[in-house]
């Protein structure tokens, strides 16, 4: 039987208005009442999945930040910090990156670097962290480092960040979260290694678990579980590798997946 289920939030469980879906709240219940946990795994900053599930802080566990950090009930349970040198490295050698917008992502905030403080910039940060601080230098940062992101506004993240990343390929974990942003984290850390430590920390096998996708961050998480779910609306490689297949975000499809295992007795 299934006793946690991870889903995306971006392009995946939220509309493409940024919307949970219809009939969210009486899955949710649903599903506490069946004992199963309810787990948001996103490249968003814990926060900002507090701020979108303010009244199931208590009910879900949080992936946050690609997986580098696990809260459950306000309490970290795992995380990854990046090493500080490495940090350092990454953003030294992506300065020249043109049009390319770097957020440093800490466990107690996101800051941005005051000349691209924009409105523009603002409503998109906004979205996935809502605690972000403007600095005048990344040096004056007192936080411990999880993430670096970088943003390309015109779309091309993949050409125009993850193509020009690959000295970092060998040493960082480098992830095309989006059509729009690119992720840098330790080693080896993914939204995939944070479901293995879950189900080491609550003693869960991956066949009791269920998750949902739809870009390239969630392709580890899909298979580190026993019943992975691409969206229809899903990157073909991660529709590759995952065993099941599910309506888009627009038509509800975690929430129709869901009730597929429920119907099948597996919730």
């Amino acid at each position: 039987m299934i006793k946690i289920i991870f889903s995306d939030m971006d392009g995946t469980l939220l509309t493409s208005e940024n919307k949970l879906p219809e009939g969210f709240d009486e899955t949710m219940a649903e599903l506490k009442k069946r004992g199963v946990i309810f787990a948001p795994a996103s490249g968003r900053q814990y926060f900002s999945l507090l701020k979108s599930f303010e009244k199931y802080v208590d009910e879900f566990l949080f992936l946050a930040e690609n997986g580098t950090i696990v809260m459950h009930r306000e309490i970290e349970i795992f995380s990854c910090p990046l090493d500080p040198a490495a940090v350092e490295k990454v953003l030294e050698d992506t300065e020249p990156l043109e049009n390319i917008l770097r957020v440093w992502c800490g466990k107690k905030d996101a800051y941005m670097r005051r000349e691209h403080n924009t409105p523009e910039f603002q409503a998109e940060l906004g979205k996935y962290y809502t605690h972000n601080e403007v600095v005048d230098s990344w040096q004056e940062i007192d936080d411990t480092p999880i993430k670096v992101s970088f943003y390309d506004a015109t779309g091309h993240a993949k050409e125009n960040i993850y193509d020009k990343l690959g000295q970092f390929y060998d040493s960082l974990q480098v992830v095309l979260s989006s059509d729009f942003w690119v992720d840098i984290m330790s080693p080896g850390i993914n939204k995939g290694e944070a479901v293995k430590n879950v189900q080491r920390i609550l003693n869960i096998k991956p066949e009791e678990c269920a998750a949902f996708g739809d870009y390239m961050n969630d392709y580890e998480m899909i298979q580190a579980v026993g019943y992975g779910f691409a969206m229809a609306n899903a990157h073909p490689d991660l529709k590759k590798v995952a065993k099941f297949e599910t309506l888009s975000n627009d038509e509800r499809g975690v929430l129709v997946g869901i009730k597929k295992l429920i119907d099948e007795g597996l919730i």
